[in-house]
């Protein structure tokens, strides 16, 4: 068994890998629209995205951080190598779900991964109840509010806008998508910056260098750091299937996509709810392009995100399992 702080280090270590993977895959998601409808330059675009994703992370609470630190497994009852488990199990998946540009949900990967790596630790009592139902009406959020809330605000929108000339509402929803894509990576800091913070957090309790659950400002600050460097770092794939391959959009529909989903980011972190930051824009792009007509919508690529989202749960929970039963074997 190696020392104590040695495993506590590698923990924490692998949980900031993890971190900088979420900014490098899916914070991508909260600069697409505006990247693709050539409103901001990609690098213009990440760098605006990596510093906001930063000040969401830091500025908005602990909500989100409290209920996946200890909210979905029992951190009484489960160890440091259920920690890594679910952190290899987010790298392993999320890499590779990146090479084929399908976008993924970092936040369910981390919530399969660490419940199945406590299922494999000690079974089925590890499970928290309350944290879960957080988890459903995320699910909820995300997918529901995120497609309905884009569609009433494009409607609203076509509406409002219906006796001003193509080349000045393109003009002026120019300038004002540079707000909601602002807006946009705000809110994916303020829920998905959280999560791991959490999970660090929860890190320091079972390692000892904690006695009770209370995320340290430095913690927050690390985290957020490191999940812009993530998103600094690109993330060009993710950026041309979310903002290029759904569906075409203007700047117009950019602006209704982003503002729908960080109001719903916002309103979920509020709450305490872990929700997909992912799931929540695409289907708001989704519910942006219906509003045209059904077909603007490029179906087959949905379908191939959608599969993606269903099989994350299964397949992140068995890796779970999985890496606990090799750590455990290693250890």
């Amino acid at each position: 068994m190696p020392d104590g702080n040695f495993l506590l280090i590698a923990v924490l270590l692998l949980v900031l890998a993890a971190e900088f993977v979420n900014g490098w895959t899916d914070s991508p998601n909260a600069i697409a629209t505006v990247v693709s409808t050539r409103v901001l330059s990609p690098s213009l675009a990440v760098l605006m995205a990596a510093v906001l994703n930063i000040v969401g992370a830091l500025v908005t609470g602990t909500a989100v951080a409290e209920t996946i630190g200890k909210g979905i497994v029992r951190p009484e009852i489960i160890s440091l190598p259920v920690v890594a488990a679910a952190m290899l199990t987010i790298l392993v998946w999320s890499i590779t779900a990146w090479f084929y540009g399908i976008p993924t949900s970092e936040s369910h990967e981390l919530i399969a991964g660490l419940t199945g790596a406590g299922l494999a630790a000690t079974g089925p009592s590890v499970l928290l109840w309350e944290g879960w139902q957080k988890v459903l009406i995320g699910l909820a959020f995300s997918t529901i509010l995120g497609f309905s809330l884009s569609m009433a605000v494009m409607v609203s929108l076509y509406w409002l806008l219906r006796r001003n000339r193509p080349s000045s509402i393109r003009r002026a929803f120019g300038r004002l998508q540079i707000l909601s894509a602002a807006f946009m990576a705000f809110s994916h800091g303020s829920n998905d910056g959280q999560k791991f913070m959490g999970v660090f957090t929860l890190a320091l309790v079972l390692g000892g260098a904690m006695t009770k659950f209370a995320v340290p400002w430095w913690v927050m600050l690390l985290c957020g750091a490191v999940m812009g460097l993530g998103t600094a770092s690109g993330g060009w794939r993710i950026i041309r299937t979310m903002g290029f391959k759904l569906t075409k959009l203007e700047p117009v529909n950019g602006f209704a996509a982003e503002t729908s989903s960080a109001l719903t980011i916002l309103l979920a972190s509020h709450f305490g709810i872990p929700l997909s930051t992912t799931h929540t824009i695409t289907t708001s792009i989704i519910g942006v392009g219906a509003t045209k007509r059904f077909s603007a919508v490029r179906w087959g690529v949905a379908g191939n995100i959608i599969v993606a989202w269903i099989i994350t749960f299964p397949v992140c929970g068995v890796l779970g399992y999985l890496f606990t039963w090799i750590l455990r074997a290693i250890l």
